[in-house]
């Protein structure tokens, strides 16, 4: 695979989504939970959705019950969370693991291509995932909303931790669009 384009992924309602239907646009692809510390981040993501959306960005959200099990709903329960706690209107796709054997294809590539920088300057919050996590690898998606940045021809391009809000990430996505 050479291209986030190159992946399919699936649905909440168990269709296939061709990633390449996303050519063109630059895409944000986060890996989301409902009971996590960082879950108000959905109201950013909506927030950047709704305001960068006509000019080529979209969010995709894919839940993620690896982290202490803060997304333990089925794709209906966690669509319903979506909605009526946050307003989403933009894709929440079929719940996925991110790490290890059993990581949907998608993120091992975006964890290949970006393995990111999660390291001290995270403060308390890299001092308690690091506890959690002991024995993570590097590249591994760390926490919930992890934020992953393609471009318009599917290459990752950009990755933002878990505790970077989506209101950070504003001017750089201004810049790109």
């Amino acid at each position: 695979m050479t291209s986030v384009h190159d992946f399919d992924v699936t649905a909440a309602d168990g269709s296939t989504v061709s990633l390449a239907d996303y050519a063109g646009k630059h895409l944000l692809i986060v890996n989301t939970a409902s009971k996590c510390g960082l879950t108000p981040q959905y109201e950013g993501l909506e927030a950047l959705y709704r305001e960068l959306r006509g000019d080529g960005l979209e969010v995709l959200g894919f839940p993620c019950n690896q982290f202490l099990e803060q997304e333990p709903g089925t794709d209906d329960e966690i669509q319903e969370f979506c909605r009526t706690a946050y307003d989403v209107t933009f894709p929440v796709l079929s719940r996925v693991e991110v790490n290890g054997p059993g990581a949907a294809p998608l993120y091992g590539f975006l964890r290949a291509e970006r393995p990111g920088d999660f390291g001290p300057k995270y403060g308390k919050f890299y001092e308690a995932i690091s506890s959690i996590q002991p024995d993570a690898e590097p590249g591994d998606v760390r926490w919930n909303f992890t934020k992953f940045l393609v471009d318009p021809e599917g290459n990752v391009v950009k990755r933002y931790e878990s505790p970077v809000p989506p209101e950070e990430i504003l001017a750089d996505l201004r810049t790109r669009l």
